[in-house]
């Protein structure tokens, strides 16, 4: 927040910034400078060094305390004049051969001097710059505990746990045996970043805070990232002055110093005043860390000021990493045989959508998406529509929330796109309106081309939390520096019912989403490469056919026009034939006549399956005069009635292309009518999916239902080689091929000795 006239300016931007000196004033957790307080615990000395020259450039003001030197004293002198030249030799040999970068290790123990206590050294590098820590040491007290055989017991007793709950456990009594301090509590963060006691080990007076929950802000999420690059963070009082670096800003660097790694960073007021709230003096956190992610805490608590040495710190450190390591394997033997049904029936159901070749059989089929998880509903959009299975919003309500979805970077994760959450409103507001139904969700991308997404619900499940203290409670005091948020100094039980949320997703649950993912992408992959090679081999064939059918049709013309003319030759030379011969011969005439039609009708089908269309906005009223003209002869033959009640659409279409299919439609419907009168009406209507539909419609001596397939058949005709003045069957075969070329349909309605209507579309119209 800017800074107020009468208050000096709290310069976080660059840095120059003291807890001790200037204070704070904040109105919410998270913006308070956890990382660079600018200063020191008291019982220990920082020293910041020049790598190349090991020159002394801060020092925290207590040094006269601890070194027996002020900071006047040391500033720009040679690390020697606190370690001698022996010590100065230790501490580059440390910078030249350990991996120290961010990384403080033990050096070694400097000796009493004077008045001066022994101090255990460490050291590590940040930012160009060498960081010495100077605390006071244990290694002379003479019951110091052997620690590895601590640890080596603490290690075996985890690796024996079979539940997380028992494991939580063996943690919070084996960290409590190294530190001996009065609670340890394993503290587990949920998906909304508040978290819950799962584990505890205490002293017998104490009130027990197992299964207490505590809101998000205790914890800000400036100090959850120190926790994700740190394993330790000592305060052994937490009501002990800090201790202000001198000088604030570096003068090689211009910058504050980055204290993250420091275990002497002072820590911030809100902490301090926090703990002091609880009525913990000293306290010792240890990280707990899955897949780098920050699944909770160690956290440990006394009731006194007390020291923890390098040594315990380490001990504690190695539990910490030992306990990051064995969480996964823990919650995975947990939940074993949960994971094997899931398994199980997640392959059953990929062999189901592998066989059936599409995704519908994950609902609609058993076993279903609901046979093994455990939720109450679920979805799949696919082939653009919903499919879903048990309680689920609508499709409206599901069309929303997957734009919602689509949107999250969850979904753009190339590495885990996955979205889980047991509070659907608490990231997506929408989600009030379903939230009895679906206030838990657990969703996946699949095929992103073609938006493909897979769901699970969970309803909601009003639960009664045990908080410690009301959660709600955010306390403002005035302070030197203006407002300033303070910690809640009530911890007594608060239960609380909250609704709107669902049982949590387990880590079993979404990884087993993830690899039913996998499976079917694997599937879907697999289906459109078979497809890729079955359009393949079918257009190569299909050219094939196109070309034999062509050539067949041509060179069978030649031999063709041979017996025709014999025919008629010996026709005209044969009278003196008998009767019967001169029969023959002329059945001959016709049969070749007949072949030559066949070939004729073979020939334009195979142009029209090898002719590339020509697309182009196009006036039908203009296409259908043409039609209509070319038609006009057979018109005059009976009486013709042709109807137009509104003009027809402009579309995009092969000009030439268009003007057959009415003319054989028209040639068609005039063909078949064996009315006094033929009436023909040529129309078109308007389809929500499919565009403009074009009709013919005759009274003509109609078809049966059962032969509606077969019409479109080549050279298939439903009455004898001569009624209705014969032909060869390819009109309607030609006028298909040339809609599919349109990519559109034809289809018809008939009722015998009524009439026909043949319906076909060809594409989105320009114009009205």
């Amino acid at each position: 927040m800017p800074p107020t006239p009468n208050t000096p300016p709290l310069p976080w931007a660059d840095g120059a910034y003291s807890i001790k000196r200037h204070g704070v004033s904040l109105t919410n957790c998270d913006s308070e400078p956890v990382q660079m307080p600018g200063c020191s615990q008291a019982h220990g000395v920082v020293l910041v060094l020049r790598v190349t020259d090991l020159s002394i450039l801060q020092v925290s003001e207590n040094a006269a305390t601890h070194l027996g030197l002020r900071p006047e004293e040391l500033l720009g002198k040679s690390i020697s004049t606190v370690v001698a030249e022996e010590g100065e030799r230790r501490l580059r040999e440390c910078l030249e051969k350990e991996p120290i970068e961010r990384n403080p290790l033990y050096v070694y123990t400097l000796p009493a001097r004077g008045s001066a206590a022994a101090l255990d050294l460490s050291l590590h590098t940040i930012d160009g710059l060498a960081v010495l820590e100077c605390e006071p040491t244990a290694r002379e007290a003479a019951a110091l505990p052997d620690y590895y055989a601590l640890v080596k017991k603490s290690v075996a007793r985890m690796h024996a746990a079979q539940t997380l709950p028992d494991f939580c456990q063996i943690v919070a009594d084996e960290v409590r045996a190294l530190t001996g301090l009065d609670r340890v509590m394993i503290y587990r963060f949920h998906a909304d970043f508040h978290g819950e006691v799962v584990g505890e080990s205490k002293r017998e007076d104490l009130d027990p805070w197992l299964g207490f929950h505590y809101p998000a802000e205790d914890i800000p999420r400036p100090a959850c990232e120190i926790f994700k690059k740190i394993w330790v963070r000592p305060l052994p009082d937490a009501a002990a002055p800090v201790m202000e670096l001198v000088p604030l800003i570096n003068p090689d660097t211009r910058r504050p110093l980055t204290m993250t790694h420091c275990a002497l960073r002072g820590a911030s007021i809100m902490y301090s005043e926090y703990l002091q709230n609880m009525g913990v003096a000293a306290s010792l956190t240890l990280s707990l860390l899955v897949d780098g992610e920050l699944w909770g805490l160690i956290a440990c608590h006394h009731l006194t000021p007390t020291q923890f040495p390098y040594q315990v710190r380490a001990a504690c450190e190695f539990v910490a990493q030992v306990a990051s390591l064995q969480l996964r394997t823990v919650e995975q033997r947990e939940s074993l045989d949960y994971r094997l049904r899931l398994e199980e029936t997640h392959n059953r159901l990929v062999g189901q959508a592998a066989q059936d070749a599409g995704l519908a059989p994950l609902t609609v089929s058993k076993p279903d998406l609901l046979d093994a998880m455990d939720a109450t509903g679920a979805t799949i959009f696919h082939s653009d529509r919903w499919w879903s299975v048990g309680d689920t919003p609508s499709d409206a309500q599901l069309d929303d929330l997957k734009i919602w979805l689509d949107a999250r970077p969850e979904f753009q994760s190339a590495k885990r796109p996955v979205f889980a959450t047991d509070s659907l409103v608490r990231d997506y507001p929408g989600g009030a309106a379903f939230s009895r139904i679906a206030s838990g969700v657990l969703a996946l991308p699949l095929a992103r081309k073609m938006g493909s997404v897979i769901m699970w619900f969970r309803p909601e499940t009003i639960q009664a939390v045990k908080w410690g203290g009301n959660p709600h409670a955010k306390p403002m005091v005035t302070g030197p520096h203006g407002p300033r948020l303070t910690p809640r100094k009530s911890f007594e039980l608060f239960t609380e019912s909250v609704k709107e949320r669902a049982l949590p997703w387990k880590s079993v649950e979404i990884e087993a989403a993830l690899r039913l993912r996998v499976l079917i992408m694997e599937v879907v992959v697999s289906r459109a490469d078979q497809l890729a090679e079955l359009n393949v081999n079918l257009t190569r064939r299909n050219e094939e056919l196109d070309a034999f059918a062509y050539v067949a049709g041509h060179d069978l013309k030649e031999p063709l026009r041979g017996i025709s003319k014999y025919t008629h030759q010996l026709l005209e030379s044969a009278a003196s034939t008998d009767g019967e011969s001169r029969q023959r011969l002329e059945g001959l005439t016709r049969l070749t006549a007949r072949m030559d039609s066949l070939l004729d009708s073979l020939l334009h089908f195979s142009r029209v399956g090898r002719a590339t269309l020509r697309f182009q906005p196009v006036d039908l009223n203009e296409v259908l005069e043409e039609a209509l003209e070319m038609v006009a002869a057979r018109r005059q033959e009976v009486p013709t009635t042709i109807s137009i009640p509104h003009p027809l659409p402009t579309v995009k279409c092969d000009r030439m292309r268009a003007r057959e299919i009415f003319v054989n439609l028209l040639a068609n419907a005039m063909k078949y009518n064996d009315k006094q009168e033929r009436e023909i009406e040529i129309g078109w209507r308007t389809d929500d999916t499919r565009g403009p539909v074009f009709f013919v419609r005759d009274n003509g001596i109609g078809i049966e239902p059962r032969h509606f397939d077969i019409v479109f058949k080549m050279f298939t005709r439903l009455h004898g080689r001569d009624a209705f003045g014969g032909g060869s069957g390819a009109g309607l075969t030609i006028v298909q091929k040339l809609v599919e070329q349109h990519r559109g349909s034809v289809w018809l309605e008939s009722t015998p000795g009524t009439g026909s209507t043949f319906h076909f579309t060809l594409s989105e119209p320009l114009q009205p």
